[in-house]
């Protein structure tokens, strides 16, 4: 067979799952779990390898188009197909799926409560979340946006803290709740004109109307709102991380928070650009307020957990204003802080996790002088706070940078308002720096805590928790040194992308002055020539 043809993808996503399927025969004599999550670290990386594999020798950065193409019929009465492809948007969430999910595992080493299940549920997860990157089918889309929610919820529930119930019953209610948006927007798409299809190539070249694009559209954004997550759907977070163990907080932050951004990518820039053009400054705005709201409010948290949740939302808001921008800078932007966070926020609620399994509190006034007994903790916490906070070097530094310069250069808006955007978002920039290296010097450095430092189980980082903060330094570093390392994975499907969101601008204005409806006001000034979003620029 020739490996070309090989569904590589089909593969990748239904290994884990069928792996995890025979845990529950491994024998585990001592019921600890050390074979169980053994051959969960195996399937783990083998999984990964095969993502690897395929990138390097299958996938062509240099083509806009999907690659890796499989389509099988499912259902053929209601044009449904188990279609799986990647492009620049999906295969760099794919790696970066399989890196971080690999890490989890191996992060998952103190579990010892219902081994099996937790490794089970952590490889079910891992096949779920491919899928959502990889489905080119509308509603098979949403069966793995489903599913992989079942998992998160039962990770929550049966792991998590004192407050456990209660966070994955409003994370269920929250996601659950809003993914019935994505059905009824999925089902509006595949039966609008004479074609009855879920595929999302067919979907995005329908003739839809203007109305019908605006209502599908928001349809999509409450969904992704509440996963990104956008300001005010964000309150599931905070209460789902200040309760989940470390392999689960690397998990939603990750990759949970990146199906979000993905799927606005996906779905609401790529198949519906005419609308994009009306929701594109509601989407900076909510941006500007995500940056600014969730640092603040991150300032203020004395629970570890939830101060770093918080910085979470913030750094999502750079994302928002990227895809916004209309620029091929501000969107390769997006792309690249989806990816630097996923990176940065896993590292960061590792040690987060390592810390409280040491200390056994998450109150900052409750620690204090910490930074003597775990002097390599110390140093990797301030790396990966260095990094959250943009240090020049750092992946993040570059993805921010991108952001700014992008939507700073786009003649999509006026200059007034671009001016008061990058103003409000250098606020949040200010802001992460202060509230990062106060709660360095509150942890390691601050009133000492006798009960704390003089206890016996405050031992110094072991070599698999250096280990798997290496691993998350690695492309941290490299990207902030030389972000082409990652940057030409997706730039062509990036640029192509819009510069077809561009061509659509011009239809929905007259020709020659500014007259087209918006919910922000009447244009003015309008040039056709160049892009004009309706409602900021003039």
């Amino acid at each position: 067979m020739n490996l070309a043809e090989f569904p590589w993808l089909t593969t990748i996503i239904f290994f884990p799952l069928v792996a995890s399927a025979a845990i529950p025969f491994i024998p585990d004599p001592k019921g600890k779990g050390r074979p169980i999550r053994w051959y969960a670290l195996t399937v783990g990386l083998i999984d990964f390898a095969l993502i690897v594999f395929a990138f390097y020798h299958y996938y062509d950065p240099s083509l806009p188009d999907l690659q890796l193409v499989e389509r099988y019929n499912w259902i053929p009465q209601i044009g449904l197909q188990w279609s799986v492809g990647a492009d620049g948007l999906s295969m760099p969430l794919i790696l970066l799926t399989g890196f971080v999910t690999t890490l989890a595992i191996l992060a998952s080493w103190p579990v010892t409560m219902k081994p099996k299940l937790f490794y089970f549920l952590l490889l079910a997860m891992y096949g779920g979340q491919i899928a959502v990157f990889a489905v080119q089918d509308l509603l098979v889309f949403f069966l793995a946006w489903e599913l992989e929610l079942i998992p998160v919820y039962l990770l929550l529930s049966i792991w998590g803290g004192y407050k456990r119930l209660y966070a994955a019953t409003k994370f269920i209610l929250y996601t659950a709740g809003s993914s019935l948006f994505i059905l009824v927007a999925a089902l509006a798409m595949a039966f609008y004109g004479d074609q009855v299809t879920f595929d999302m190539r067919s979907l995005a070249v329908k003739d839809y109307t203007l109305t019908f694009q605006l209502l599908v559209y928001a349809g999509f954004l409450i969904a992704y709102a509440v996963k990104l997550p956008i300001v005010p759907l964000h309150t599931w977070l905070p209460d789902a991380h200040g309760e989940a163990t470390a392999p689960v907080h690397m998990l939603l932050a990750g990759i949970l928070l990146k199906m979000g951004g993905y799927a606005l990518l996906r779905m609401n820039v790529e198949m519906l650009p005419d609308a994009h053009a009306y929701f594109a400054p509601a989407l900076v705005i909510l941006g500007v307020v995500n940056i600014i709201y969730a640092a603040l409010t991150s300032y203020a948290q004395r629970n570890l957990k939830r101060k770093i949740a918080y910085s979470s939302i913030s750094h999502m808001g750079f994302v928002l204003i990227g895809i916004a921008a209309y620029t091929d800078l501000g969107v390769s932007g997006a792309v690249l802080q989806m990816i630097s966070h996923g990176l940065i926020g896993a590292s960061l609620f590792f040690l987060v996790g390592a810390t409280y399994d040491r200390t056994h509190t998450l109150i900052l006034e409750e620690m204090g002088g910490v930074g003597q007994k775990m002097p390599k903790i110390f140093a990797m916490f301030t790396v990966c706070s260095l990094a959250s906070l943009a240090l020049p070097g750092m992946s993040g530094f570059v993805a921010e940078l991108m952001v700014f310069v992008g939507f700073s250069t786009s003649d999509a808006y006026s200059l007034p308002f671009k001016v008061i955007v990058v103003l409000l978002a250098a606020v949040g920039v200010i802001l992460t720096p202060i509230y990062l290296l106060s709660m360095l010097r509150e942890i390691f450095y601050g009133a000492e805590n006798k009960e704390l430092t003089e206890a016996e189980a405050l031992i110094d980082a072991e070599p698999r928790e250096i280990f798997i903060i290496a691993c998350l330094l690695v492309p941290i570093i490299g990207v902030g040194l030389y972000p082409k390392l990652l940057t030409q994975i997706y730039d062509v499907k990036t640029s192509a992308l819009v510069s077809e969101i561009r061509q659509s601008v011009p239809s929905l204005v007259r020709s020659g002055s500014a007259t087209a409806a918006s919910p922000y006001g009447p244009l003015s000034a309008v040039n056709v020539t160049s892009l004009t979003v309706p409602g900021i620029r003039g």
